[in-house]
């Protein structure tokens, strides 16, 4: 039998050249810069064509690894860069002039970039500094907007936010002109509920405000003003319905190029394009039948390049088994061979846009168009984004938007394959052994950091570094550009806490809106949700009081629209719910759980923390005579540690195979009767 391709695959002549692929990436950062490096080189290899960073939570949130608020978190999500030496490691034989570099990084993202060009700047040592950032390519997300709508690691009070945003793009136009200093980024929006109407809506919404700052703070003149809206990027999320994805791609381009011109006045037609990458849903994957992510993954792709008008520029892929835990180098590499396959093989890049006169394309666009119009309308008549983020308008929206999906996904109205449909499944090869199916983060990361930043510190001029420091903290109480003094002190070899803990001397802390006190969450009671009412009456009854659940999120993990969900339906089911938000210490989280004199606590954690934070908890409450409150734990869980958790005294483990959130709270109303002796 031969193994020939079948001769009727073989591609007649395109009828034009065939268009470039876009830029395609794994997102990647893990453990230590050095296992960060070795996988960045290895990918490379692999055909690669961009690198695309992730940061660890206390760099992303401006800690450097000795802080207590760091403890367990570090190496977990992403990669440690707490000095400009772990840099160094980070992209040791990579030539950053060469490369195009996307970061994801948003408090920070000024103090990360500032690292990024010393380090290329000490590679290329023959050239200026200001000619090596002319060279350097690439995207620094640096939206924080939405980090106080969806993913939490904000830092500063959003009008000094705002400030860092506007000064980075002021001098990225100026001195790094190939570089992407913001991606507006929709992609977290969806995840926490965002329907595309207000995915559009609210990521305009950002982008008028970061253009506005930048206009009225005079670092720009009207003739380089077009450049900056030239640079501004996009990030999205597509979702697996992808004819509708795909059209709203399309509404992107129409809406950006219609305000850019409208609103800003811009004449070229290249600086008005709309420019995005993308990463496709990792949230929509599931922990049951995860085999079934694979084509998830590619429909999910196929929204974003199928439409050659509105195609992204670069491509991130989830691995499959990313709802599991920490995806292997081979998971990574099956996504890159997802983008491969389709760029390559198919015909795709050989036509023009394959959707263009199609009416049921057209009025879907146009229907998506105008609903964001009309939402972008109402959050400026409340004084544009940061007044929407303030007012907890735009939080409360999602967190409602959220609880109106899950509740179509309980009652079957939505349907997710393998999880509350077609459930029955053979044993899969690629789950027989669950704890190696993940990658697991190095256990000696923390160590390993802690230790470098003891030798940075001991090796650099501390005078130098305090004179840097003090530069910055002057700059920022008067309206001179930070970057500069950002440069400074990251030369002079200053730390991601130090930098960050500058500012927050200056501009202080903040706390963002939870949106769960005005969400609305399910509308009428079904038979299930009214049993379990009961159930809560009942237990109060018995117990003496209302039913209070105190629903916490340790560490530094941001991701809350699980945590939001559960306290949303919780209030729904009767109990009384307290919920402070993100980032609190455990100690935080038994001192809230004794004032409130709780009857269960539940941890949400979905940053691989969980082996550190939640014994930290358990002792904590039994340290305050509260050990017989029972502890619930959800977050990305792997089974080997559920069962851990367990042994360690935890009431009940809590993975995104659990979707019934209804069914939960009667679990909750169990853990508590047993815990107080009720049949």
């Amino acid at each position: 039998m031969s193994s020939m391709p079948d001769a009727s695959a073989t591609p007649e002549k395109a009828s034009h050249p065939k268009d470039r692929p876009w830029v395609m990436r794994t997102y990647a950062g893990h453990s230590t810069a050095e296992a960060s490096n070795a996988l960045y080189r290895t990918n490379l290899a692999k055909g690669q064509t961009g690198l695309s960073v992730a940061f660890d939570l206390p760099t992303q949130t401006g800690y450097d690894p000795d802080s207590p608020l760091s403890r367990g978190e570090v190496g977990k999500v992403g990669v440690p860069v707490p000095h400009l030496g772990e840099m160094r490691k980070l992209f040791d034989q990579i030539p950053l002039t060469e490369m195009n570099t996307s970061m994801t990084i948003n408090a920070t993202a000024m103090w990360l970039l500032a690292m990024y060009q010393v380090a290329a700047e000490e590679q290329n040592p023959d050239l200026s500094p200001s000619e090596v950032a002319h060279k350097l390519a690439g995207t620094t997300q640096n939206d924080i907007i939405k980090e106080y709508l969806s993913r939490g690691t904000y830092v500063f009070p959003p009008e000094h936010s705002l400030r860092l945003i506007g000064d980075m793009i002021a001098y990225t136009v100026h001195e790094i002109p190939k570089w992407n200093p913001i991606n507006i980024c929709s992609y977290h929006l969806q995840e926490a509920g965002a329907t595309p109407v207000q995915e559009i809506a609210y990521a305009m919404c950002t982008a008028i405000a970061v253009l506005d700052q930048v206009k009225n703070s005079g670092q720009v003149s009207d003739d380089d003003f077009e450049k900056v809206v030239g640079r501004i990027s996009f990030f999205v999320n597509a979702g697996v319905r992808f004819v509708e994805e795909m059209c709203k791609m399309r509404a992107f381009v129409e809406l950006w190029d219609e305000i850019t011109r409208e609103r800003y006045g811009v004449q070229d037609e290249k600086m008005r394009r709309f420019r995005y990458g993308v990463q496709v849903n990792s949230l929509g994957l599931t922990e049951a039948q995860p085999e079934n992510n694979v084509q998830r993954i590619v429909l999910e792709m196929l929204a974003v390049t199928l439409s050659k008008k509105a195609r992204a520029r670069a491509v991130q892929l989830p691995a499959w088994n990313e709802a599991l835990g920490l995806p292997r180098p081979w998971d990574q590499q099956w996504s890159l061979r997802l983008q491969q396959v389709l760029a390559f093989e198919s015909d795709l890049l050989e036509y023009e846009d394959i959707f263009d006169g199609s009416p049921v394309v057209e009025a879907k666009v146009r229907e998506l168009v105008e609903g964001a119009k009309a939402e972008i309308d109402r959050v400026q008549a409340m004084g544009g984004a940061i007044a929407a983020v303030d007012s907890g308008y735009m939080k409360q929206e999602l967190v409602s938007s959220h609880a109106r999906r899950r509740a179509a996904i309980e009652a079957g109205e939505e349907i997710i394959v393998g999880v509350n449909k077609f459930d029955t499944t053979e044993q899969s090869p690629l789950t027989a052994d669950l704890d190696g199916a993940i990658m697991v983060a190095d256990p000696e990361a923390e160590k390993a950091a802690l230790a470098s930043v003891e030798a940075w510190k001991a090796q650099r001029d501390q005078a130098e570094v305090d004179a840097a420091l003090a530069r910055l903290a002057e700059d920022a109480k008067t309206g001179t550009n930070l970057m500069a003094a950002t440069l400074a002190a990251a030369r002079a070899g200053a730390t991601t806490g130090e930098w960050a803990g500058v500012l927050r001397e200056v501009f202080g802390e903040f706390r963002a809106p939870t949106g769960v006190a005005g969400a609305v969450g399910v509308a009428e009671a079904g038979a299930e949700l009214t049993a379990v009412r009961e159930a809560v009456q009942r237990t109060g009854d018995e117990i003496g009081g209302r039913l209070r659940l105190l629903v916490g999120k340790p560490g530094l993990d941001g991701h809350s629209n699980g945590a939001e969900q559960v306290a949303v339906r919780a209030r729904d089911a009767g109990f009384e719910v307290i919920y402070q938000g993100i980032r609190l210490t455990p100690e935080q989280i038994v001192a809230a759980a004794v004032a409130e004199d709780v009857h269960c606590v539940g941890l949400s954690i979905l940053s691989g923390s969980h082996m550190e934070l939640v014994p930290a908890v358990l002792d904590g409450l039994k340290a305050a005579g509260m050990g017989d409150v029972p502890v619930i734990v959800g977050g990305i869980i792997p089974e080997s540690d559920g069962k851990a958790l367990l042994e360690l005294g935890v009431a009940a483990v809590y993975t995104p195979k659990d979707f019934g959130l209804t069914e939960i709270m009667g679990g909750i109303v169990e853990v508590i009767r047993k815990a107080n002796g009720l049949a």
